[in-house]
């Protein structure tokens, strides 16, 4: 485990949600080489997602909740509000006097940017505005939302935007939508979801990160993994939102640029 009480303050903080991406998928991917990107900087660990629908898993994320390794614990976390008793509150973890990571970052110096991409993020309804909420600075357009195959490329955009004018240190959330349904426009001829378009969808994804990665401020702390998976007929079982394997078990990475 990293020890977070030298990361923060020295590095920007970048936690990108590949929002819906299913762990089969990302480490089968890998393994054929089909995304070069992300696996020149990191190996995909199994882990088990703190909530089985985006907007669950994202307010336990941003409260010190990532994604927990699938063996049996207790697991450090990386980041922990302040709580007597914690078990998984050790030497190496970063902890803070606020009722959510957005806020206790901030209070320690940082700028905080959310640049969202699934509905919940949208800003365009009192629940779509909760979670970036959270953050000094949020960024949403139709662009960057499901239906468009182009998503990740127009966030990127932004994101080259928030940072060239960034001072001081910076918080960033990305929140990835071209994973999530529909993502049948991923594969030609495709007239449907299913674990092809959702491959198709994540060579997408890879094909994006390295301008990602080049975009990001040296040094930084990058966290990339998903917040829950989806279901293409398992059981009998369609999406997200129920608690299948396939939803629970998520990929996750960490690195840091220097």
């Amino acid at each position: 485990m990293w020890n977070m009480r030298e990361v923060v303050g020295t590095h920007d903080i970048v936690l990108v949600t590949l929002d819906t991406l299913r762990y089969d998928v990302a480490v089968r991917l890998a393994a054929q080489g089909r995304t070069p990107r992300m696996a020149e900087r990191f190996a995909w660990q199994e882990r088990h997602a703190p909530g089985s629908f985006t907007f669950a898993s994202h307010m336990a994320m941003l409260s010190g909740f990532l994604p927990t390794p699938a063996a049996p614990g207790p697991h450090p976390r990386l980041f922990a509000g302040a709580f007597p008793g914690s078990e998984t509150t050790a030497e190496g973890t970063w902890t803070y006097e606020r009722a959510d990571l957005p806020a206790g970052l901030a209070a320690a110096g940082y700028h905080t940017v959310c640049v969202g991409g699934v509905g919940f993020f949208n800003g365009l309804t009192p629940l779509g505005s909760v979670l970036p909420g959270m953050f000094a600075e949020a960024h949403w357009a139709r662009e960057f939302g499901v239906t468009d195959p182009r998503c990740l490329d127009h966030q990127i955009d932004r994101v080259e935007e928030v940072l060239a004018r960034a001072d001081g240190p910076v918080f960033l959330l990305l929140n990835v939508a071209a994973l999530h349904q529909p993502n049948h426009f991923y594969l030609p001829g495709a007239t449907g979801d299913s674990l092809r378009t959702h491959e198709a969808a994540l060579e997408y994804v890879d094909a994006g990160m390295g301008r990602l990665f080049t975009a990001l401020r040296r040094p930084s702390f990058v966290i990339v993994c998903s917040d829950h998976g989806t279901a293409y007929g398992e059981d009998g079982y369609v999406g997200h939102r129920l608690g299948h394997e396939v939803v629970w078990t998520v990929p996750y990475g960490e690195f840091v640029i220097t």
